[in-house]
């Protein structure tokens, strides 16, 4: 029915398309040939860099992909590699973005290990990055704010974000 003793909240996600209620989720899906819905991010994780939408989840995805890709190449030769030596297998990252000045909003990247942010700029745009994905700041944490349920609590990482 909406949201108790929140008329505002309920007016922003409860639409009436074609006289049919709709609850706006906020999530990003897609249907296949069979009709099965799939999920595959939520709209709160995109950050919008001049004048696209840029996704937070395929940020994270591609720098832990490549921090594994050097870690198991670890060649002090390759003028690609990334320092990850306090790096382990479960590395992870948190991708959110802020406002700025210039484009509205930057990237910002949250990890608990020390990352050359050249070399991982480096990295991304020879394995294709669209430039826009490629984070503004690094910033080292002692430990990514998670919530109690083990799940990133992407409000905590946010603010700390911000002080970048």
């Amino acid at each position: 029915l909406g949201y108790l003793n929140n008329p505002e909240k309920t007016q922003q996600v409860i639409k009436a398309i074609d006289g049919v209620r709709w609850y706006i989720t906020g999530d990003k899906g897609h249907l296949d040939k069979d009709g099965f819905l799939t999920i595959v991010d939520r709209y709160s994780r995109f950050a919008k860099l001049g004048g696209e939408m840029i996704s937070l989840s395929v940020i994270e995805n591609k720098v832990q992909g490549l921090i594994r890709a050097s870690m198991r190449n670890n060649s002090s030769n390759d003028k690609n590699n990334i320092d990850t030596d306090n790096a382990d297998e479960d590395f992870e990252v948190i991708a959110v973005s802020v406002p700025d000045d210039k484009k509205g909003e930057k990237i910002v990247l949250l990890c608990e290990t020390e990352l050359d942010q050249s070399r991982l700029r480096d990295l991304m745009l020879a394995t294709g990055c669209n430039p826009l994905m490629v984070p503004s700041a690094v910033m080292c944490v002692e430990v990514l704010p998670k919530l109690g349920s083990g799940k990133v609590d992407f409000s905590k990482a946010k603010q700390i974000a911000s002080q970048s």
